[in-house]
């Protein structure tokens, strides 16, 4: 029997995507659009079921450091039935087709089997993770980012424990809406140099909860110039202080190798590393 993936009110996928790219396109502070009840209850609350704890498996991403404490783990062995589901769906033609409608993103959306800094992430108790933009290129692929999704698996979440996905202004001195990380409910939005986005605060669950949600990135080849920052730093994660809290975020000064990734010959010296050198994701080191 095929699984029911999605709920019955989405089955037309084409004409929601139609419906809502308008609302998509002019969310502030950058497109995105929240969506609840997209998969169907059944389906979702198995995916629930086998999510693992990540702090137990060797193979998960233990970020611990001032800007992010999170587990995450983007090892399909590691996944059981439904998750794997889950994930195909996610990167299926069908749902690619939805995100390229309703986002209106000229260039061909690209899914990514690698799950680069997707798959699952947890996070617990005082878990945070701070305003960001995400890493614009694929890791190892000329590929351009260009979509976030985020899937959220809180039954039972209240209000005091935190944890919302926080959308920030450019200038970042205001956050312009805040999204609680309900049970079944997507997220779906554009990332680029100025779409800041995280969950700054300490999470405030109880001990035997977690923060548990599955993430997919979507690329493209090219993307338009206005959603690139001048300044050429490294593809890398940057992190974002709030306004008025200069303690708010550790950041790391790279003034000489940001000069030299200006010039040609780095830039094509950075390309031969990373098309020839590179065999696989840069994993980071897990610090237990």
């Amino acid at each position: 029997m095929r699984t029911k993936i999605i709920s019955e009110r989405f089955k037309k996928l084409n004409n929601f995507a139609i419906d809502k790219k308008q609302t998509y396109l002019k969310s502030k502070p950058y497109p995105h659009l929240v969506v609840k009840n997209f998969f169907d209850k059944k389906f979702l609350s198995n995916v629930l079921k086998e999510f693992p704890n990540l702090s137990k498996i060797n193979s998960s991403n233990n970020y611990n450091n001032k800007n992010e404490i999170k587990f995450a783990n983007n090892k399909r062995e590691n996944f059981k039935k439904n998750t794997k589901i889950l994930f195909d769906y996610l990167n299926s033609k069908d749902f690619l087709d939805f995100l390229q409608k309703v986002t209106s993103i000229k260039e061909k959306i690209l899914p990514d089997p690698h799950l680069s800094g997707g798959g699952l992430h947890e996070i617990k108790r005082g878990g945070v993770l701070k305003i960001h933009t995400d890493f614009s290129k694929h890791p190892f692929k000329n590929l351009d980012r260009r979509i976030n999704v985020l899937i959220y698996l809180n039954k039972n979440w209240k209000k005091n424990y935190g944890g919302n996905l926080e959308l920030w202004n450019k200038s970042m001195d205001k956050c312009i809406k805040k999204i609680a990380p309900n049970f079944n409910t997507m997220v779906i939005f554009s990332t680029n140099d100025f779409t800041n986005h995280g969950h700054p605060n300490p999470l405030k669950c109880p001990k035997n909860m977690s923060r548990k949600s599955v993430a997919t990135y979507y690329f493209s080849r090219g993307r338009p110039l206005s959603e690139i920052a001048k300044v050429i730093k490294k593809n890398t994660t940057v992190f974002k202080g709030r306004h008025g809290d200069k303690n708010d975020v550790s950041v790391k000064r790279e003034y000489l190798k940001n000069m030299l990734r200006n010039f040609k010959f780095y830039q094509n010296l950075k390309k031969f590393e990373k098309n020839y050198l590179r065999t696989g994701k840069t994993k980071r080191k897990r610090v237990n």
